[in-house]
């Protein structure tokens, strides 16, 4: 994922694509001519706040528990989420540069495993009963955490070719790391068999198949644990083009796509899921954004911007790139009004389209359409120091995926994928 607030002024109004001011670092490198000359600061904090919803109906669940409908939680909290910008500009020059988190930003726990895991748990009651064996129960502890984070350092230079052009070129290096941690432990069941287990009670699966001397299922019934991390390199080359004419202000940026593998450092890894020392693509997107502003009475200004991804040309774990038709579309649309000389309000939304398909959806990674709205404001403090403020939350839109092989077991069920975002941001704008 690519992230686009890297900074508080886009919480507050996501239109940012025109932007003329620090922001500008990011979403508009050439338009960074139209500040004063001098040095220019900006700092934010951002605090986000996620969960990831599966919710999962799979007749073989009811085993544990009683319904074959069961949720899976998946928690986010990053209350630190940092950047910052920087540009000194002279004359019609001005070279700047950004740290921030530029995907990624967070790790989210599931602390009752996902759907994937428990679906291939909950078929061992069938396979008993197959043997003849009565088996009504199952019961297990899982838990998954994953994490992502693209932290990037980007520099660009921008240069104003007359007063109403200017145009921009800038790299960023990206520097990528994944985290998997999981276990699946503790397996227990009720079969009832004469000599092994006469009470039906609850009983260690691994301990009842070594006993049964049914190997194979022993084997695949202990405990289970993944601890995995996964890192890399990058670089995006960036170029940037301005027009500025009386009160209107268009813009276009264009990052080039980074290629990046990733390697894993495994510490255990169960069924061979991430080998150690395999690498993996990793590509972030190539990505197009153009922006408009306009200045409709010196107070009040609208603005709008267009983004595309270029999901589909990038290289991706297991080719999951061919499931996505084109790559996201976003469409934003946000306007901002100076109270007077000391406080600005602003709002914004922002549209997404994912382009995903069905077959790219799954518990370890789903996509899902939505749309943002971002509030907030500014104030100026002072001549040269200014505060803003800003609220950013997105509704997503549900996907429900129904499969005749739920997770390989033959068996049919149905996998129902939500998910909730909100964030809060503060930070200072200063002029030297």
């Amino acid at each position: 994922m690519t992230n686009t607030n890297q900074s508080v002024h886009f919480l507050r109004n996501p239109a940012r694509d025109a932007s003329t001011e620090m922001d500008a670092v990011y979403t508009n490198p050439a338009g960074l001519t139209y500040l004063t000359d001098g040095f220019h600061l900006s700092l934010s904090n951002q605090s986000a706040f996620q969960t990831r919803t599966i919710t999962s109906t799979f007749a073989p669940f009811a085993a544990n528990g009683g319904s074959a409908t069961k949720t899976y939680e998946g928690v986010t909290n990053s209350p630190i989420i940092p950047s910052f910008q920087i540009a000194y500009k002279k004359d019609a020059w001005v070279i700047s540069g950004e740290f921030a988190v530029v995907g990624g930003g967070g790790k989210a726990t599931f602390n009752q495993g996902l759907p994937s895991f428990e679906s291939q748990v909950s078929l061992i009651p069938i396979a008993l009963r197959n043997f003849g064996i009565p088996t009504t129960t199952y019961s297990m502890d899982c838990s998954m955490e994953g994490s992502s984070y693209i932290f990037g350092l980007q520099l660009n230079g921008s240069y104003q070719f007359s007063d109403a052009f200017s145009g921009a070129i800038g790299l960023r290096v990206n520097k990528l790391t994944n985290g998997y941690k999981g276990s699946l432990t503790n397996i227990q069941i009720n079969p009832q068999h004469p000599q092994l287990n006469p009470s039906g009670n609850m009983t260690s699966a691994p301990i009842f198949f070594t006993n049964a001397g049914l190997t194979t299922y022993a084997a695949a019934t202990t405990d289970k644990q993944i601890d995995c991390t996964q890192s890399g390199w990058g670089f995006s080359p960036i170029v940037s083009l301005d027009y500025h004419l009386s009160r209107l202000n268009l813009s276009a940026k264009y990052e080039f796509k980074s290629s990046i593998e990733v390697e894993n450092n495994t510490v255990v890894d169960y069924n061979n899921m991430y080998p150690d020392g395999a690498k993996t693509a990793n590509d972030i997107p190539a990505f197009l954004s153009v922006g408009a502003a306009y200045d409709i009475s010196g107070k009040w200004t609208v603005s709008g911007g267009y983004h595309h991804f270029f999901d589909s040309d990038a290289n991706m774990a297991n080719d999951k790139q061919q499931y996505i038709n084109g790559g996201i579309n976003e469409y934003l649309f946000g306007s901002e009004y100076d109270i007077n000389d000391k406080f600005l309000v602003s709002a914004g939304v922002q549209f997404t389209n994912t382009g995903v398909t069905d077959d790219y959806q799954s518990d370890m990674n789903y996509s899902l359409d939505s749309y943002s709205i971002g509030l907030g404001g500014a104030m100026n403090i002072n001549s040269n120091l200014r505060l803003n403020v800003g609220y950013f939350f997105t509704i997503y839109s549900d996907w429900t995926k129904i499969s005749d092989n739920y997770n390989g077991t033959t068996v049919s069920g149905t996998d129902v994928y939500g998910r909730t975002n909100n964030v809060f941001g503060i930070g200072l704008d200063y002029k030297f």
